[in-house]
């Protein structure tokens, strides 16, 4: 079932004069177009605008064109049968590469200089040569911005690159039409069609599967890029405790809101330090700006 079928199939459903009026729009479209002069006189202006809004009706040359005209007289043909499957087909689940595993095996390295103090002193002291030298140019404050803006830089590009959009709406597009043929078959009290649906709904658990592959691939190489950085910044505040490699950057006085005076380890909200917290909010704000400079859209299109 294509998406405007089945936008169709949901907006006479829920209104059934909404029928009439995209029968008027299917009489008067003259060449796969149709003006609201043509067909004022025949359905209201809220009907019209909720075909323009349901992309029923798009831009055309001269007026609105039909979306899918076979499409669209589908959705209004009675369906009878809920039992047969949908007509959405399953994508192919991602492989994943040898260099995606090896990306894996070591971010879950990285992981363990969180705890055993050789790997993050080692980890660190590798980043510091690079981020080092920075702090004898400009505050800390402004070492997080660079990493933050980085850390999103790259994450978003990683996402872009390596999530299938198309495969993710693929994914979410299977289980809207088996939630839609699951309540038509309840309004319908067909119990026949609610086993098949709840046979299907579970054969469909593996696209969830497939959908945590496809989120989770480029979010590897994320945190195979960003734990060392975290590494470093936990070594230059001390760790647990720990003696902080730059303790005056450790022990720096900065005024913040609802805070007041604090210092980068400060606890802020529970364990979380201030520097964390500092971090945080950067890498979400530049993650934003960095989305929408480049024009990347994170979320599949299920409309």
């Amino acid at each position: 079932m294509s998406k405007v079928e089945r936008r169709v199939r949901s907006l006479v459903g829920d209104d059934g004069e909404m029928r009439d009026a995209v029968e008027v729009v299917l009489d008067n479209a003259a060449d796969g177009e149709v003006r609201w002069v043509d067909v004022r006189d025949e359905i209201t202006s809220g009907q019209w605008g909720r075909l323009i809004e349901k992309e029923i009706l798009v831009d055309g040359e001269t007026g609105f064109a039909l979306a899918d005209r076979d499409a669209i007289e589908a959705g209004l043909e009675d369906d009878d049968d809920l039992t047969g499957g949908g007509d959405v087909d399953t994508p192919e689940t991602t492989s994943w590469t040898k260099w995606d595993k090896i990306a894996a095996l070591a971010t879950v390295g990285a992981f363990v200089g969180y705890a055993v103090n050789p790997v993050r002193n080692a980890i660190a002291g590798a980043f510091d040569l690079v981020l080092g030298p920075m702090l004898n140019v400009v505050p800390f404050y402004v070492v997080i911005m660079v990493i933050a803006l980085g850390t999103g830089l790259y994450s978003t590009l990683l996402r872009a690159g390596l999530m299938d959009m198309e495969k993710m709406s693929m994914y979410q597009e299977r289980m809207k039409d088996i939630q839609d043929r699951r309540k038509e078959a309840k309004e319908r009290d067909d119990q026949e069609a609610l086993d098949a649906i709840q046979e299907e709904q579970m054969d469909a658990m593996g696209d969830q599967l497939g959908m945590f592959k496809e989120q989770f691939r480029p979010m590897v190489w994320i945190m195979f890029l960003t734990i060392p950085a975290f590494l470093w910044m936990f070594w230059v505040i001390g760790y647990r405790g720990s003696d902080a490699a730059y303790p005056a950057v450790a022990s720096q006085e900065l005024v913040v809101p609802l805070a007041g005076s604090v210092t980068w380890d400060t606890g802020i909200v529970g364990p979380i330090q201030m520097w964390i917290l500092w971090y945080f909010l950067c890498s979400m704000a530049f993650t934003q700006l960095v989305q929408k400079s480049l024009n990347i859209e994170m979320s599949p299109s299920t409309s």
